[in-house]
């Protein structure tokens, strides 16, 4: 249905040329759901807009983006016309801004429907009460303006509208955003529930990596302006390949994992300025786990197991660490230590290995999110549990032992 080849997008041109997309392959198909995530300022939002050419005037598209062959980059003007809300719509990021306040909600609805001519007036008056009832909302908000409705109902509306002339593509930019837990909640079963009856494409793009995991089949991590990594989302969500794809997996806490609720990881740092990219790999500077050559050398994708894709040099080179916590490879020693200031792990650093465990349980240890292995939290060397240089009580951990020396439960090498 959709296949993004080779896209790079820059605004402005000469000296001041910025690249917000660099090289994006992305492929989706019918009734596939693909979610996109990474940080403020990484591309998503321009990717999404340049799948239907809403890029503002000054902004450089090249590549190839075939919505079911046709490439949307060198259509006629009035063959993209046909395109938007028929072929492929779009639910824009902030639902208040992106309705008209001085028409009422039942007459946006309407407006592509008498657009691309699929109904007359009566017939499409009809449609929009139809759509309304979709999507969860009362026929009589029809009449309402974009003021008199929550945030949660007027998202609904941007999905109604999004359906109104029954898209193949869906493309959702942050549609829960500013919305309560409950209505995210709503809002997401309700696409999940349209996309699977109808067996339409849907392209989410979120901050949140745990949404994703839960509405979307695969996932695209971008980071300043690349697809770092790529595969199932619950795969990418619990074991991220890529050390920025585990930094933002190991941002939220889980419930029930004492670990990651008292001690949740962020990562150092900002996103690189897309005027000034750092040389080699864009994320080596807060890389936790950087080689000297991530500094020079640029990282393609590669493959990380059936269906994965990651753009770190790690994938072919195998990390682990020693019994001491320095990082190693093939028995020999990296610059590039895992741990962080104060003595706790980086984030998407590997979880030192304990006592004999053997290397094939050392590297899922590395690359595990979940329970009481995180490495948010360290363990002295006789067991109790301590985080940020404090000691814990035995009851703040189940299973964990009292501990009353302060400088022991300092150590984070156990």
């Amino acid at each position: 249905m959709l296949d993004v080849r080779g896209l790079r997008i820059t605004y402005g041109s000469g000296a001041r040329a910025v690249p917000a997309v660099r090289g994006v392959d992305l492929t989706l198909r019918a009734g596939e759901k693909l979610g996109i995530a990474g940080e403020s300022g990484c591309g998503k939002s321009t990717l999404a807009m340049a799948l239907l050419r809403l890029l503002p005037p000054g902004a450089t598209l090249e590549g190839e983006i075939l919505l079911d062959g046709e490439d949307v980059r060198t259509m006629a003007w009035g063959r993209l016309r046909a395109v938007r809300w028929a072929g492929a719509s779009i639910v824009f990021q902030g639902a208040m801004h992106s309705l008209n306040a001085v028409h009422r909600i039942g007459d946006q609805i309407l407006e592509p429907i008498l657009l691309h001519r699929l109904a007359g007036p009566e017939e499409g008056r009809r449609r929009v009460k139809q759509l309304l009832r979709h999507v969860g909302l009362p026929v009589s908000r029809a009449t309402a303006y974009p003021h008199e409705l929550s945030g949660g109902q007027r998202q609904r509306v941007m999905i109604a509208m999004a359906l109104a002339c029954d898209p193949q593509l869906i493309i959702a930019d942050e549609p829960t955003t500013a919305l309560d837990v409950m209505i995210q909640a709503q809002i997401l079963r309700l696409i999940e529930g349209l996309v699977a009856e109808k067996g339409i494409g849907l392209v989410m793009i979120s901050h949140d990596l745990a949404v994703l995991a839960d509405t979307c089949d695969r996932l695209a991590i971008m980071y300043a302006g690349r697809v770092v990594e790529e595969g199932p989302a619950r795969e990418v969500y619990a074991q991220a390949v890529h050390p920025y794809g585990a930094a933002l997996s190991g941002a939220f806490p889980r419930i029930g994992d004492p670990a990651s609720r008292f001690a949740p990881r962020g990562l150092p740092g900002d996103p690189p300025d897309p005027a000034s990219l750092p040389t080699g790999c864009t994320f080596h500077p807060r890389c936790p786990v950087a080689l000297p050559s991530c500094a020079t050398e640029p990282q393609p994708l590669r493959a990380a197991g059936p269906g994965r894709r990651a753009a770190c040099v790690r994938v072919d080179e195998g990390f682990e660490e020693t019994s001491d916590g320095a990082t190693s490879r093939g028995g020999k020693p990296v610059p590039g230590d895992a741990t962080s200031r104060d003595g706790e792990d980086a984030p998407g650093a590997a979880t030192p290995r304990r006592g004999t465990e053997d290397d094939a349980t050392a590297r899922d240890e590395a690359t595990s999110h979940d329970g009481a292995a995180d490495d948010a939290t360290s363990r002295t060397a006789n067991g109790a549990t301590s985080r940020s240089g404090d000691a814990h009580d035995a009851a703040s951990v189940p299973g964990d032992a009292g501990h009353d020396g302060a400088d022991e439960a300092r150590s984070t090498q156990a």
